[in-house]
C-alpha cells in the first residue's frame, strides 16, 4: 500500500508539469519568439546566457537549500497528508506561483520581484515590498551562516581533540585576537565561539565574492554540481529504503491517514502544516530568486521547464523527504517527533540507511553547502534590487561593491544578533510573499481577459492560511482561539478578493512599454 501511494504522488507529479503546466503556460501566452534580456541587454555580469542545463541546476538550488528537507521532515510528523500538500500544492499553487512570476519577470525585461509587484498591485505595495523583500534577503543571507559555521566549528574542534597537537592549538584560540570579539561577560570565549566567528568570516567572504562576481565565474560553474548533490542524497536514500529489508516505504498506511491529523500533540493541521511545508509545496523566497535566472535564458520557452518544472522538482524531493521521515521510523509520527530536530533525522537517516562514512560525508556536505548557496543567491538577489530601483547598471564592480556593502553591513550586523523571535516568523513572512506574488499574478492575467482563476484560487487558499496562522500562531501577539483566527482569515482572504475583483482588471498605462 505504501509503495503503491508513493508512486502514484510521484507520477501525479510529472503528470502535473506535463499536463497541467501545459494548460497555465497556453494561459499565460507564453512568446517564444519574444527577445529575452540576455538577447537585448546582455551586460556580461548579471545578464549572461546560460545553457539550460546549469540554469535548471542553478535555479533548483537557489530556491531549495535545506528547505526541501528540513520543511517536509518537520511536515511529516502530521502524517500522510503531508503528502497530499507536497503534491497538490506543488502543482496547483507552489510550480504555478513559480511560473507566472518568473515569466511576468521575463515580460518586464527580468524585473524584480518589488518591480513586478508594484507593476500590478501599484507603487505604494511596489515600495513596502522593495523594503520588506531586501530585509528579508539580508535575514536569509545572514541566518544561513550561522548553520554551516557551527557545523564547521564543531567538526574542527572534533578533529583537533583527536590530533595529538590539537589541545594546544586550542588554549590558543581561547586567547587569539578573535576571542576578544566574541568573548562574554566573564571576558573569555571558548574555542568553539572562536571557530564559529572564524568560520563565518570566512563565509561572509565567500558571500561578498559571490554577490559582485559575474554570475557565470562561481555560481554558473559550481552550483550545478551542488545542485546534483542534493538530488544524489535524496535518491540514495530512496534506494538504501527500497533495499534494506528491515524497512518498508510508508509501512502501515491507511487510506483514512490521508485525512487524519496524527500529530503527536495534537498540533492543528489548519493551517500549520501549510506554513511548515513551504519548499517543497509553496514558497514566495522562489518568487524573490526567479528574476535572476530570468536574466540568463534565451527563449520565453524555457520557463516552464525553469520555473514550474524545477519546483516540482522540488516537490519531488519534498516527497521522498516526508516519505523517508514517516518510513525511517516505521510510519510512527510520534517516534519522529521524539527523535529530535530535522538536523538530527536527517543524520541518524542518513548514516542508518548508507552506512556512517557515506551518510556522514553527505550530511556533512549537505548542511555545510545547501545553506550556503541559499545565502550568497540571496545577497545577490539583494543587490540586484538595489540596482534596479536606482536604475544603477551593474558593469562596472566599483557600483557592485557599492551596492554590496552596505548589504553585508546590516548582514553581519543580524548574523551576530538573536534571531529566536525573528525566525519564528519567518514561515509566515515566506507564505505572505506568495500570497502577494499570487495576487500580482492574478491581476496580471485578469487584465489581459486570460483565465485569471489558476493564479486568483491558490492566492485565495494561501490568504487564508497566511490570516489564520497570523491571528492563531502562540507567537504572534494575537493568539486569538482557531474558531476566530480561521474566520478571520477566511474574511482577510475574502476582503483581498473584494479589492481584486473591484480594482484588478483595469489595464495601466504602458504596462509593458517601457520595458
Amino acid at each position: 500500500m505504501g509503495m503503491v501511494c508513493f508512486l502514484a504522488a510521484l507520477g501525479l507529479l510529472v503528470l502535473g508539469y506535463a499536463v497541467y503546466g501545459v494548460f497555465v503556460e497556453k494561459v499565460f501566452g507564453i512568446d517564444r519568439a519574444r527577445p529575452t534580456p540576455v538577447q537585448s541587454r546582455a551586460d556580461g555580469v548579471d545578464c549572461v546566457a546560460l545553457p539550460a542545463y546549469k540554469i535548471f541546476f542553478i535555479q533548483l538550488l537557489n530556491i531549495a537549500g535545506l528547505g526541501p528537507v528540513f520543511g517536509p521532515i518537520l511536515g511529516a510528523v502530521y502524517g500522510p497528508a503531508a503528502l497530499l500538500w507536497v503534491v497538490f500544492g506543488s502543482i496547483f499553487a507552489g510550480a504555478v506561483h513559480d511560473f507566472l512570476t518568473g515569466a511576468m519577470s521575463l515580460r518586464y525585461g527580468a524585473a524584480s520581484y518589488p518591480e513586478v509587484i508594484g507593476r500590478n498591485l501599484g507603487k505604494y505595495a511596489r515600495w513596502f515590498m522593495l523594503v520588506f523583500t531586501i530585509w528579508f534577503m539580508i535575514l536569509v543571507g545572514a541566518v544561513f551562516v550561522n548553520g554551516p559555521a557551527g557545523l564547521l566549528a564543531f567538526k574542527t574542534g572534533e578533529l583537533l581533540h583527536s590530533w595529538e597537537g590539537g589541545s594546544a592549538l586550542l588554549d590558543w584560540l581561547k586567547t587569539c585576537p578573535l576571542a576578544a570579539v566574541c568573548a562574554g561577560p566573564d571576558g573569555t570565549a571558548s574555542a568553539g565561539k572562536v571557530l564559529a566567528l572564524f568560520f563565518s568570516i570566512l563565509i561572509f567572504i565567500y558571500y561578498f565574492i559571490a554577490t559582485i562576481l559575474p554570475i557565470d565565474k562561481i555560481i554558473g560553474r559550481v552550483y550545478p554540481f551542488f545542485a546534483i548533490l542534493l538530488l544524489f542524497m535524496a535518491f540514495s536514500l530512496l534506494a538504501a529504503l527500497l533495499v534494506n529489508p528491515g524497512y518498508s516505504i510508508l509501512p502501515h498506511l491507511r487510506p483514512a491517514d490521508f485525512f487524519t491529523n496524527m500529530h503527536p500533540k495534537g498540533a492543528p493541521l489548519w493551517p500549520l502544516l501549510f506554513v511548515t511545508i513551504a519548499c517543497g509545496a509553496i514558497s514566495g523566497f522562489h518568487a524573490t530568486q526567479s528574476p535572476m535566472m530570468a536574466r540568463c535564458m534565451r527563449s520565453e520557452g524555457q520557463a516552464r521547464l525553469m520555473f514550474y518544472g524545477v519546483m516540482i522538482a522540488e516537490g519531488v524531493l519534498g516527497l521522498i523527504w516526508v516519505t523517508i521521515g514517516l518510513s525511517f521510523y516505521g510510519g510512527d509520527p510520534a517516534a519522529l517527533l521524539a527523535a529530535g530536530a530535522p538536523a538530527v533525522v536527517v543524520s541518524k537517516a542518513s548514516e542508518g540507511l548508507l552506512g556512517g562514512l557515506v551518510g556522514g560525508t553527505l550530511v556533512f556536505l549537505g548542511v555545510v553547502i545547501l545553506p550556503i548557496s541559499t545565502g550568497d543567491t540571496a545577497f545577490r538577489t539583494g543587490r540586484l534590487i538595489l540596482a534596479d530601483v536606482l536604475r544603477c547598471g551593474q558593469g562596472s564592480l566599483k557600483r557592485r561593491i557599492l551596492l554590496a556593502v552596505p548589504l553585508f553591513l546590516l548582514g553581519i550586523y543580524f548574523a551576530a544578533g538573536d534571531f529566536t523571535a525573528i525566525w519564528m516568523a519567518f514561515g509566515w513572512t515566506n507564505q505572505t510573499l506568495a500570497c502577494v506574488a499570487l495576487w500580482a499574478a492574478a491581476v496580471w492575467l485578469r487584465r489581459r481577459k486570460r483565465l485569471h482563476w489558476v493564479a486568483t484560487a491558490p492566492a485565495l487558499f494561501m490568504t487564508a492560511v497566511c490570516g489564520t496562522y497570523l491571528f492563531y500562531f502562540d507567537k504572534f501577539p494575537f493568539r486569538w482561539s482557531m474558531t476566530v483566527s480561521l474566520w478571520t482569515g477566511l474574511a482577510v482572504s475574502g476582503f483581498c478578493f473584494a479589492l481584486f475583483w473591484l480594482r484588478g482588471g483595469k489595464m495601466p498605462k504602458g504596462d509593458e512599454a517601457d520595458f
